[in-house]
């Protein structure tokens, strides 16, 4: 959970004597089946409570908790099962996931059975909760698509108590929905399925260089930057990267079926280019490994990245960008590295093509950001503080992330962003989030939910019937 919306409660950091829940909910209920959430949400309707829903609670827009509310926690549903799916459209291997698993136990699970399955790069992050119904990328999707084009079915209950399955042939209105439309906004999802995918030798390489002289640093930037260009013209090839004012690293990348000669292929015309503008290479490595898990096992990311006390913004950069707009791009990452208000930051990104061309599927399959098709990568701003950092510092850190993420609109018309790495008060998250599927989701959201007793922030609908009090009370838009 972002430090912003725990604000400061019951914080193991500080040295307050007093302890408050703050922006947390008030109970929770274990949740163990459909029954149980049942009966929350007839609960919190007749009681005129508000409901929040949990599952792993990674979170940096504040979707999972809800000051005063009632919570239903998903984490314990960690059923698992693979098996042969059949239907109109799939007809292949596949997997019945918990909300609850995450995927550090669904990449083993799915190992064990000479299997894969799409996943993020946080091990502990849950596979079937915000993850993949607000789109899931990860290491994978540059072989098989984004977590939700590979979503087969959900198993959910519906506001008004109802326990069903959506798919692309039930309730497929809601399936659509739940496909990369917002997590926790339509109905609980109890389960998902999704589809497996024969495990094998995958192939990695890491790469890194500090920064000696800023100017030829950027530049050694912007090289890496124009071959991602090549990189995702090569299929199943992700890269997770970043860098600050120290250095730059290139933490994994990941090509499923590829070999150490083939990473070393694609990586020689960047490793001479960078030897020619004098950046010595202060780390490059290539590997191989018989599975995906040993892959994904092998390699390590800085700290920050999955520290809680960061704040994170992001945008989705356009290939078109990088081709025809570079030396602008590289202008924002020097005012970002340069900004000395923040010394504690970090730009990261995860490269991948998910076109619908690579990925197999159409713009009606499912409610992905459209803006993830054109994109060459996510980029994420990160701002590190103390972990018992002040709300004041706080709110100064959210001012300063907003500002950092706007500079890059210009340049990436039509990029938007990944409504899990991004900023809960983006003046422009319904284009930015959902972009031109927004008002088909608002109006699946009326149908499936018509009294909007799911709400978050930056959710579908989420300005249309409620408006957040200084309290924590939801109270009705007139």
């Amino acid at each position: 959970m972002s430090p912003y919306w725990l604000n400061n409660s019951c914080s193991p950091f500080g040295t307050k004597t007093t302890c408050t829940l703050g922006n947390s909910a008030v109970y929770a209920i274990d949740v163990d089946g459909p029954d149980t959430v049942a009966a929350g949400l007839k609960f919190a309707q007749e009681n005129n409570i508000r409901l929040s829903i949990k599952n792993t609670g990674h979170d940096y827009t504040g979707k999972s908790n809800g000051q005063g509310s009632l919570e239903l926690w998903m984490h314990h549903l960690k059923d698992m099962s693979f098996f042969k799916y059949s239907s109109p459209g799939y007809n292949g291997p596949a997997a019945k996931v918990g909300a609850g698993t995450q995927f550090f136990e669904a990449y083993k699970a799915a190992a064990e059975q000479g299997m894969r399955v799409l996943g993020g790069y946080c091990p502990s992050v849950g596979i079937a909760g915000g993850y993949v119904q607000s789109g899931g990328h990860g290491p994978l999707a540059a072989s098989y698509g984004m977590a939700a084009d590979n979503t087969l079915e959900f198993e959910v209950v519906t506001v008004d108590g109802k326990h069903l399955v959506a798919s692309p042939t039930k309730n497929s209105d809601l399936y659509w929905a739940l496909s990369g439309g917002g997590g926790g906004n339509y109905a609980v999802v109890l389960s998902l399925t999704t589809k497996a995918y024969p495990d094998g030798p995958t192939a990695g390489a890491s790469l890194a260089f500090v920064n000696t002289d800023p100017e030829r640093y950027l530049l050694a930037i912007g090289a890496f930057n124009k071959r991602l260009l090549s990189f995702n013209s090569i299929p199943g090839f992700a890269t997770s990267w970043g860098f600050d004012n120290q250095a730059f690293s290139l933490d994994v990348a990941t090509l499923p079926g590829g070999s150490q000669a083939s990473m070393r292929t694609a990586f020689d015309p960047l490793v001479q280019e960078l030897t020619n503008m004098n950046i010595t290479l202060a780390l490059y490595n290539t590997t191989i490994h018989n599975t995906f898990y040993s892959h994904y096992t092998h390699y390590d990311f800085p700290s920050e990245i999955y520290a809680t006390n960061s704040t994170i913004g992001g945008r989705l950069i356009p290939a078109s960008t990088v081709r025809d707009n570079l030396p602008d791009l590289l202008a924002i990452f020097r005012t970002i590295l340069l900004d000395s208000s923040f010394p504690h930051k970090r730009i990261s990104a995860i490269s991948l093509n998910v076109t619908h061309d690579r990925v197999g599927n159409t713009p009606s399959s499912n409610a992905v950001l459209p803006a993830w098709r054109d994109a060459l990568y996510t980029l994420n701003l990160a701002i590190g503080y103390d972990a018992d950092a002040s709300t004041p510092e706080l709110v100064a850190v959210q001012a300063k992330m907003n500002e950092w993420q706007d500079l890059f609109e210009p340049v990436t018309p039509g990029g938007g962003a990944y409504m899990n790495e991004a900023t809960f008060d983006n003046l422009n998250w319904k284009r930015d989030y959902f972009g031109g599927n927004y008002e088909r989701l608002l109006g699946i959201k009326r149908k499936w939910d018509p009294g909007f007793v799911l709400w978050q922030h930056t959710s579908v609908g989420s300005d249309v019937f409620w408006e957040l009090a200084g309290d924590g009370r939801l109270c009705r838009v007139e």
